[in-house]
């Protein structure tokens, strides 16, 4: 079990999925910089913020709920949580949804911080939480997520993996990567020069 001291945002998981380094840099380093995408998402997360709570056709839809999971040392909040009345009147089971700006990827980076949502609520609530959804900005549909063994896998494994790299205090070197190309940390980064200098470094030592 974690301490609140030692939680790591939800989000860490998705960065440290597309790039270990982009994660550090913002989690490790705490540096961040803004571009057209990142500001994007950022208008889109504040339009899904707006109303706390509705209640529509048996659906309690609230917003920007707080999780929290200290098995898996995690803290957040999610976008959207909607509660769906099951046959007895209850509360109903939680069906937690994120929004992205973009549109659905074949790699599971964003499934994976969907995923960590659902355990979230499950030790908190209790309860089962055995799929959500991702919403796309682009496509403008929800992408239905289920939470089998395999994705749960996946999320715990990626939670243990940032939390020795933040607890070793040590950011991956940089490497040169397609995604680099609109990545809002590349003028921090500077994959290309430090990919460079250290091949520069190691030709210099073989011919030594």
């Amino acid at each position: 079990m974690f301490c609140e001291d030692d939680l790591i945002p939800l989000s860490a998981l998705q960065h440290y999925m597309v790039c270990p380094r982009q994660c550090a840099l913002i989690h490790l380093e705490q540096q961040w910089v803004e571009n057209t995408l990142t500001a994007q998402g950022k208008v889109m997360h504040e339009r899904v913020h707006q109303n706390d709570r509705e209640l529509r056709s048996g659906v309690l839809t609230t917003r920007s709920l707080a999780i929290r999971s200290l098995s898996l040392g995690l803290v957040g909040k999610a976008d959207v949580v909607e509660f769906h009345q099951d046959e007895s009147g209850g509360p109903g089971r939680p069906f937690p949804v994120e929004y992205k700006r973009g549109s659905p990827k074949a790699e599971p980076w964003d499934k994976v911080q969907l995923c960590a949502q659902g355990l979230c609520l499950e030790e908190m609530l209790s309860v089962a939480v055995p799929a959500g959804a991702l919403f796309y900005g682009e496509t403008r549909r929800r992408l239905d997520v289920p939470f089998d063994s395999q994705l749960r896998e996946l999320t715990v494994d990626t939670a243990r993996a940032v939390h020795e790299m933040i607890a070793s205090g040590v950011t991956p070197p940089a490497e040169v990567r397609t995604l680099c190309r609109n990545c809002s940390l590349k003028g921090i980064c500077l994959p290309e020069a430090l990919a460079k200098s250290a091949g520069s470094y190691i030709r210099r030592s073989m011919s030594d």
